[in-house]
């Protein structure tokens, strides 16, 4: 088994969820995830708890989707955090659930105050017969991919360079709720996301591939930020679907973070703002259009 936070599902995790499935089938064992809901910090230092890269289900399905075969989620609650480190492993990893090997990061803690480390976690394991397997970071450019790293990519907008680090394309999903309709006076109908739990990118133009209810993917360009040609200040999630004309109200939908094809700006006139939406939209669907082999694109 592991255990972790899995935020993001990124590069390292999944380098750690491959030596843990290889040691389950030399144990004839199930390969077991561990993680939390909510994450730690939120029940510690609420105010300084980082926004979430994933929803909790959105991790144990990437997860599942690398070969786990289990992703046990263990509520977070103040009793929790407060186990002292030796308590955790006793209770939690050995009596609860008879770890047989522990399969962890180098920079790996546990406990209250985090105050166990990869060293007393050997030093437990090594006294009751356990299996302890640490595996080094992965690095990209010369740096160990992190979540922590993958939340300044996002926040900057670059999806791109975030999709390489992680195993599947950022998401975001959300419930479409009713906007202000500019969209559909101008040609441009778009679905606005309300309800969204994750960080979300950067302000500005996206290309973006949107999954619906019924599993179909569609080419997208995506606006995040205040519409400020319309003298906006509030943040809006603005979805146009390429080629799409249903109803999506109350519907959830998966936005896949592609490229960021550029910045918010203000323009002064519907006509000023029709160019540049048609000009986005023939990007967003050359980029997505690029992923057309995946059989349930619609472009």
């Amino acid at each position: 088994m592991t255990v972790g936070n899995f935020d993001g599902v990124h590069l390292g995790h999944a380098a750690i969820v491959r030596q843990v499935c290889a040691a389950a089938r030399r144990l004839d064992v199930p390969a077991v995830a561990f993680t939390f809901d909510p994450h730690p910090a939120v029940v510690l230092r609420p105010d300084a708890a980082p926004t979430p890269l994933t929803t909790t289900a959105r991790r144990a399905e990437l997860l599942l989707a690398l070969g786990i075969d289990a992703v046990l989620v263990q509520p977070t609650d103040r009793p929790l955090v407060s186990l002292p480190a030796e308590q955790f492993y006793g209770e939690i990893l050995r009596s609860r659930l008879r770890a047989r090997a522990i399969v962890e990061g180098g920079d790996f803690r546990f406990g209250a105050n985090r105050a166990g480390d990869i060293h007393l976690l050997k030093a437990l394991c090594d006294r009751d017969g356990v299996a302890l397997e640490t595996v080094p970071a992965v690095m990209a450019d010369g740096l160990p991919v992190s979540s922590s790293r993958l939340r300044s990519l996002v926040s900057a907008g670059d999806v791109r360079q975030a999709s390489l680090l992680l195993t599947s394309p950022y998401r975001l999903t959300g419930t479409v709720v009713e906007g202000a309709r500019r969209g559909n006076t101008i040609g441009f109908p778009t679905a606005n996301l309300s309800a969204i739990a994750t960080l979300l990118p950067a302000s500005g133009v996206y290309a973006a591939l949107v999954t619906l209810p019924d599993g179909a993917c569609h080419p997208a360009a995506v606006h995040i930020g205040p519409n400020v040609s319309f003298g906006e200040t509030r943040i809006s999630i603005e979805a146009h679907l390429i080629g799409y004309n249903g109803m999506l109200y109350g519907s959830t939908l998966d936005v896949d973070f592609i490229e960021r094809l550029r910045d918010t700006q203000r323009f002064d006139s519907i006509d000023a703002i029709k160019a540049q939406l048609t000009a986005d939209v023939a990007r967003a669907l050359a980029i997505v259009g690029s992923l057309a082999s995946a059989s349930r694109i619609i472009v």
